[in-house]
């Protein structure tokens, strides 16, 4: 800023402040010193009695990254003021539009005026597009370019990743390596990680780090922090932690990332020890990297340690702890029974609590059986969404949990009443490169006959050694057999007998539910991991479960 204000001054003086090229030369210097000199650049902007094509993508390059709209007002401006637009203008107009999510009308414009064949211009539109959610109009763009580059293909695959379709963006990269015009870089790498991490692929993982090392691709600190959390991701902390250790530099992301991926994976004091380590390496953490220490705590149920992160987010950083934070200290107080400190720590928190929070409570009290404190909570819910269909089933749960039928039907009456339905437990399973989904009382899958007789036969050999399906959570006016038919066809259980059945080999069971994993089967699982003796591995929606040799990694503290 100095040194643009200084300029300013010296055509001042020497009376060139109206000079066409003297104002082109300081609008770019107002441009090189973005976001802090916008106003005056646009105040300078208004200084050029007739501004040129040059002038306006100045400006609009200038607002793209930190004021998106402003550089939309100025392209309108620009087609209003008659002055023609170049390649340079819609490369910048498209970014802006992507970070809006809007401007799909550009396509039939750049038709109009001829950018249709332009590479930088029609990478720019695909992003957009991708950005806004239409996926078969980026891939209608990217399959008609006469000729494609490196961004491309990027761009392509980015739009497939950030929408989730993790399977499609790897197909279009290995169409990428089959086309061999172009080699990938690491942004596109990048993208495939991120794929791989959606997809929690631990085999796609592999393949793609020794890709990496294969074809000589430095391990930058973006990309070895992109590796660490995919393979957290995958489930498998081991690669994490080799990854990190390999890395000859780190950022905060880095070490973050590593921290959130020990605490998923129930190592609790692992992730605590590394927390203090950044800290001891002159790293300062950040928002994301309290939230990781916290459920770190939560799921250890390390509760002082737990309150001297949280405190130390103010006291000692001088930063105000988030919503997540207060949400993280909820569930560390909840999973500790410390119910009643929890609820006064959410009636006393200097924000207002949001439904999340107060759900976090309500779980806690189901695990608990805290049936008056929960009937509160859900009131405070009721208050900020009454229509969540996970309330009514843990308020279900823990009347079920004392045995108060008539009360848990009542719930479900409720639900019946207001048409909230319950989002059925769905688990995912790849058996050679195919991925198979379950669904809990869905018998639509082509094998479920044989895969539910084999179900039946493992639960009888569990129940020889100790299993014992836990039925508390099934409704009261039904027959104890037809109970456990009903927690025996859970999602995950279903998974794991196919995987059995497919699997001859004791490779490890690895299994992605959306749902978090019930009590029944969680029971079921370690005594299958001890029967079977194989490892199995479920990414439900809180945490990873490790079910090794009769035990779990959460040590029964979920």
């Amino acid at each position: 800023m100095y040194h643009m204000y200084k300029l300013h001054a010296r055509l001042l003086k020497t009376g060139h402040h109206n000079h066409p090229l003297a104002l082109r030369r300081l609008l770019l210097s107002c441009a090189a010193s973005a976001p802090g000199s916008l106003s005056y650049a646009r105040s300078i902007f208004d200084l050029i009695a007739s501004p040129d094509t040059f002038a306006f993508n100045t400006v609009i390059r200038a607002h793209v990254d930190s004021s998106p709209s402003f550089s939309l007002s100025f392209f309108s401006k620009m087609r209003m003021s008659g002055v023609s637009p170049d390649h340079f203008t819609f490369p910048f107009v498209l970014k802006a539009c992507a970070r809006l999510q809007t401007g799909l009308d550009l396509h039939s414009i750049l038709f109009k005026l001829g950018f249709d064949s332009d590479v930088y211009v029609l990478n720019g539109l695909i992003h957009v597009y991708g950005c806004c959610g239409f996926l078969d109009f980026a891939l209608k763009v990217f399959e008609e370019m006469p000729e494609r580059d490196l961004v491309s293909w990027s761009s392509i695959i980015t739009c497939f990743v950030k929408n989730g379709f993790g399977y499609e963006a790897l197909a279009l990269f290995r169409r990428m390596q089959l086309v061999g015009t172009v080699k990938p870089d690491e942004v596109i790498i990048l993208s495939v990680v991120s794929a791989i991490s959606l997809l929690g692929d631990l085999e796609l993982g592999k393949w793609i780090r020794g890709f990496i090392s294969r074809n000589g691709l430095e391990l930058t600190v973006p990309l070895g922090t992109a590796l660490v959390d995919m393979f957290s991701r995958c489930g498998c902390i081991e690669e994490s932690m080799r990854v990190f250790d390999e890395m000859g530099e780190r950022n905060v992301l880095t070490w973050t990332a590593f921290i959130n991926g020990l605490a998923v994976h129930g190592r609790s004091g692992d992730a605590l020890r590394m927390f203090h380590e950044m800290k001891n390496n002159g790293f300062r953490p950040d928002h994301v990297t309290f939230t990781g220490v916290l459920v770190a705590c939560s799921h250890g149920g390390l509760v002082s340690d737990g309150w001297h992160v949280f405190e130390s987010i103010r006291n000692e950083y001088g930063m105000e702890p988030l919503p997540e934070h207060y949400g993280c200290m909820v569930d560390l107080l909840g999973r500790a029974g410390l119910l009643n400190e929890a609820y006064k720590f959410v009636e006393e928190m200097p924000i207002r609590p949001n439904s999340i929070i107060w759900r976090t409570l309500l779980g806690a009290c189901v695990n608990h059986n805290y049936i008056k404190l929960a009937k509160k909570v859900k009131e405070k819910i009721n208050e900020l969404d009454s229509y969540h269909d996970g309330d009514y089933v843990l308020l279900s749960n823990v009347y079920g949990g004392v045995g108060q039928w008539i009360e848990k039907a009542g719930v479900r009456k409720s639900m019946r009443e207001k048409r909230i339905s319950k989002n059925p437990g769905c688990s995912l399973i790849n058996v050679n490169q195919v991925i198979h989904e379950f669904v809990a009382g869905d018998t639509n899958h082509p094998q479920f006959e044989s895969v539910r007789e084999f179900l039946v036969s493992m639960i009888d050999s569990l129940k020889v050694v100790g299993y014992t399906p836990d039925i508390s959570n099934v409704l009261f006016d039904i027959e104890e057999e037809e109970k456990e038919n009903t927690l025996g066809y859970h999602s995950e259980k279903l998974a794991v007998a196919f995987a059995l059945l497919c699997f001859t080999d004791r490779r490890t069971i690895r299994v992605m539910k959306n749902l978090r994993i019930c009590h029944d089967c969680h029971c079921f699982m370690k005594h299958a991991s001890d029967v079977f003796e194989r490892e199995i591995i479920i990414r439900d929606r809180n945490r990873f479960h490790h079910f090794s040799k009769g035990s779990c990694s959460c040590q029964d503290y979920w």
